[in-house]
């Protein structure tokens, strides 16, 4: 079954309007733990995005996230001309040479297989 943009659009309006009706529960909040706040588990910088690209233009680009050199390894192979990963789908646009297309980005391919990111330990 396939669903149109305008079925997407008007779901989206709906959550924005009345919120996310995953998070409206009956249970109380639980408490929080007693481990600090600033454990480098716990901080967003010590969890990989499940998407991430190199490009400034691309919603998914994260300068404090790649600052702090990731890694990616796609179908068991460390891959280093990876553009963009997205691990929920399980893709990688990775860059084929040095060509770029007419607004100047570099041409890239889009393959389909397990996506492993990772902090590489330099």
């Amino acid at each position: 079954m396939r669903v149109g943009r305008c079925q997407i659009r008007a779901v989206l309006r709906a959550v924005r309007a009345h919120g996310n009706p995953a998070d409206m529960s009956d249970e109380a909040p639980t408490p929080p733990s007693d481990t600090p706040a600033d454990s480098p588990a716990d901080t967003p910088a010590a969890t990989l995005p499940d998407r991430l690209s190199t490009q400034p233009d691309s919603p998914f680009y994260d300068e404090a996230v790649l600052s702090r050199n990731v890694g990616v390894r796609f179908k068991g192979e460390e891959k280093t001309n990876v553009d963009e990963y997205c691990v929920s789908e399980g893709w990688v646009r990775l860059s084929v040479g040095t060509s770029k297309d007419r607004r100047g980005n570099p041409l890239t391919v889009k393959l389909s297989g397990p996506v492993e990111p990772y902090f590489r330990n330099d």
